[in-house]
């Protein structure tokens, strides 16, 4: 008998995780079954307990139901804490659950190990400052950055982010149009790109060694990615890999193996 996991959301039926988790599997040769679960938008604390009656080990988590899981759990990570939300959920056996947050140390592993972006010492550039935004500050931080900018429409929710971790490294906020200098690394944690918008920042943020990073991934560029192209950006990625890479972190916690990521990426690249 396979041990059971899901992803659980509202849609859900687009999910590439299945395919992730069933992928590291088999790269590691372990037995498990992983489906996508739809959990009706007000029936998140049932969907929870049914899952874990019915015998499933832990859980993905997306949207929209991040931050309700997280207010819902008592155990959880330091991480998951700062970030405000959980997207990982380990059913213990004694009946207790866990929640964590890999959406951060995903980016992380993807900037650095995928990318061969070291951190230190960088001046990073964070769009949104919403729950995408939220749970990656701390893991940048970690890396100890020259400085790390949150910008944001609304400069109030921008100074609320970064006052809620500026005891962990120096951090500021800025509205989109007050943003003079250019920076080594632009992350789009908005999701405005996928409906074709850009956040209105400056063209002077990019400069020809700037790396810019669109935490959303499409099968074509994102507007972020042509946007950051146009202006001739030294690199760019989209957030397949961060996709994979905490998915990878996510199947570490429940399985005590960490898979090797770079065939999956691979593979949902063709």
């Amino acid at each position: 008998m396979s041990d059971k996991y899901a992803v659980i959301g509202n849609p859900i039926a687009h999910s590439k995780s299945p395919l992730i988790h069933h992928a590291f599997a088999k790269e590691s040769d372990q037995s498990i079954a992983y489906t996508a679960e739809l959990i009706p938008l007000d029936g998140i604390e049932a969907g929870l307990d049914t899952l874990q009656q019915k015998g499933f080990k832990g859980l993905n988590v997306t949207v929209p139901f991040k931050e309700q899981v997280w207010q819902s759990l008592t155990d959880k990570s330091e991480r998951a804490t700062l970030a405000g939300a959980v997207n990982t959920i380990v059913f213990n056996d004694d009946g207790s659950r866990y929640g964590d947050n890999t959406d951060g140390v995903g980016l992380c592993l993807d900037l650095t190990q995928n990318h061969g972006i070291d951190l230190a010492n960088k001046r990073i550039l964070l769009l949104g400052a919403g729950g995408a935004a939220r749970g990656v500050i701390q893991p940048l931080l970690a890396f100890q950055p020259a400085q790390l900018t949150i910008a944001n429409r609304t400069l109030s929710k921008a100074q609320t982010l970064a006052a809620l971790f500026n005891h962990l490294g120096p951090i500021r906020a800025s509205g989109f149009e007050q943003l003079t200098d250019n920076f080594d690394l632009i992350i789009n944690a908005t999701s405005a790109s996928l409906q074709g918008d850009v956040p209105p920042i400056p063209s002077a943020t990019i400069s020809s060694q700037t790396f810019c990073y669109d935490m959303m991934y499409s099968s074509t560029d994102t507007a972020f990615i042509q946007w950051a192209k146009k202006h001739q950006a030294a690199k760019t990625s989209d957030g397949l890999g961060m996709l994979v890479e905490q998915a990878a972190e996510s199947f570490r916690l429940w399985r005590g193996s960490k898979p090797n990521t770079q065939t999956v990426i691979d593979l949902l690249r063709q």
